[in-house]
C-alpha cells in the first residue's frame, strides 16, 4: 500500500438527537442542505480539495441511506484502487467486537486500517459541520509549529461558547486551556472539531486513553486534555470563513436561510471550491403562470404552481396553486397542497403537507417541523410547531 503523508477519519456515527424527527431514521451527516446536497458533502469535498486521497468514514447510528449515498465515492472522485473512500462500521473480531463508544474509541478501533496507509498526520474531522476550509493549509501550519496535535478554532459570539470547546492560546497560539462546553468559558476561540494529529502521538494516546478505565474515549473529553496536562505541543489554527454546526433545528434552518443573503457567506456557486455531491438526475424545474418566486433556491424536477418566499426547495418538491411557503425549507420529493400554508418550517423528504393545513407561523420563535414521509391532513390542519 503506498505510504500517504496524511489520511483523514470522518466521524459520521453521531445519533444528531437534536435534529428530532429528521434524523429519527436517517444518520445526522447524510441530512439535506442547501437545495442540492447532504451535510457530509461539504467535508467530503473539502478533503478532495486539500488534496487528501485516502478518507476513512466511520459510521454507525442508522448508516442504510448514509452508506448508499457514499457508495464507492465516486461523485467526489474517491474511488481509487489505491486509498480513496472506506466506510467503516464497527466490526466484530475474534475476542468479540463493540459499538463505537466515542469519538476516540472509534478511531482506535480503526488503527488497523490507518496503519495499512502508514500515515505521518492523521486529521480528524465530523461530517456534520458545513463550511469549506483547506485543510492543506492547516497542514502546514501543523508542521512550521512542529506540533504534536492541531486544533481548527473559530472566534464564536460569547453568548454561544459554553455550547463549545473552548480554547486558550498565546501570543503564538499555542493552547494554554480547554474546557469542553463550559459553563463560564475563559475565552470565545470555538474548537471547530477538525483536528490535525502527528500519527505516532495519536496512536500512543489512543492506545492509553482505552485502557483507562473511567473514560469517555473523547477527543473533546479526554484526548485534548489529557495531551494539554502532559505538556504536549498543541496549537491553534484560526479559521475565519463561514461555519456552522447543523445540530439543532434552528441552525439547520438559519444555515439554509444563510444561502438566501444577496452576498451569501458561503459561496456555493464558487467554481473554484465546488462541493460535489450526488446527482438526483430530476428533469428541469416548471414554474407555472400564476406561480409567484421571490428570493429562493429552486432545484431540478421542482413543480411550483403557488408563492414561494425566501425559500430553499430541494429536487422533486411540488407547491400547488393557491399555497404559500415562506422563509422555509423543503425538503425532496415533498408536496404542498392547494391553499396550504408553510411559514418558517423545515418539511422533510417525500412529507405531504395537505391541502388547506397550515406549518408553522410568522409570530412563533420555534421552526416547525414535518418528518419525513409525514402526511398532514384535515386532522391536524393548524400545526405551529413540532417540539424538538
Amino acid at each position: 500500500m503506498r505510504r500517504n503523508e496524511c489520511i483523514a477519519m470522518l466521524l459520521a456515527g453521531g445519533e444528531g438527537r437534536r435534529l428530532g424527527v429528521l434524523t429519527k431514521d436517517l444518520a445526522k451527516p447524510a441530512v439535506f442542505f442547501g437545495g442540492k446536497y447532504r451535510i457530509i458533502d461539504f467535508t467530503l469535498s473539502n478533503c478532495v480539495h486539500s488534496g487528501i486521497e485516502t478518507v476513512g468514514v466511520l459510521t454507525q447510528y442508522q448508516p442504510l441511506v448514509l452508506n448508499q449515498y457514499l457508495g464507492i465515492g465516486t461523485p467526489w472522485g474517491l474511488d481509487r484502487r489505491d486509498g480513496g473512500m472506506h466506510v467503516l462500521p464497527p466490526f466484530v473480531r475474534s475476542k468479540g467486537g463493540t459499538w463505537y463508544k466515542g469519538t476516540a474509541n472509534a478511531i482506535y478501533q480503526n488503527i488497523g486500517f490507518i496503519e495499512r496507509y502508514d500515515p505521518e498526520y492523521v486529521l480528524i474531522i465530523s461530517g456534520d459541520h458545513i463550511y469549506k476550509m483547506d485543510y492543506d493549509l492547516m497542514l502546514e501550519a501543523h508542521k512550521r509549529n512542529r506540533a504534536d496535535a492541531t486544533i481548527a478554532v473559530i472566534t464564536v459570539p460569547w453568548a454561544d461558547a459554553s455550547r463549545f470547546g473552548i480554547l486558550s492560546v498565546d501570543e503564538e497560539g499555542r493552547v494554554t486551556e480547554f474546557a469542553e462546553k463550559p459553563k463560564k468559558p475563559a475565552s470565545n476561540l470555538a474548537s471547530m472539531g477538525v483536528y490535525i494529529f502527528s500519527w505516532p502521538v495519536l496512536r500512543d494516546a489512543l492506545i492509553r486513553d482505552e485502557a483507562e478505565k473511567g473514560s469517555s474515549n473523547d477527543f473533546g473529553k479526554d484526548i485534548i486534555p489529557t495531551m494539554l496536562r502532559e505538556q504536549a505541543r498543541l496549537f491553534s489554527y484560526r479559521f475565519d470563513g463561514y461555519w456552522k454546526d447543523v445540530g439543532t433545528i434552528e441552525s439547520l434552518w438559519e444555515a439554509n436561510m444563510d444561502l438566501l443573503a444577496d452576498e451569501p457567506d458561503l459561496r456555493l456557486n464558487d467554481r473554484s471550491w465546488r462541493i460535489f455531491s450526488v446527482n438526483p438526475n430530476q428533469p428541469a424545474q416548471y414554474v407555472a403562470p400564476e406561480a409567484k418566486v421571490n428570493s429562493s433556491l429552486i432545484n431540478e424536477g421542482c413543480q411550483v404552481s403557488g408563492e414561494v418566499n425566501r425559500s430553499v426547495l430541494f429536487h422533486g418538491v411540488t407547491v400547488k396553486e393557491g399555497s404559500l411557503v415562506e422563509d422555509s425549507v423543503i425538503m425532496p420529493g415533498a408536496t404542498i397542497g392547494a391553499g396550504a400554508r408553510v411559514i418558517r418550517a423545515i418539511v422533510g423528504e417525500r412529507a405531504v403537507v395537505g391541502d388547506g393545513c397550515q406549518v408553522g407561523s410568522v409570530d412563533s420563535v420555534d421552526i416547525a417541523v414535518v418528518g419525513s414521509g409525514e402526511v398532514l391532513t384535515d386532522e391536524n390542519k393548524l400545526r405551529e410547531a413540532e417540539p424538538v
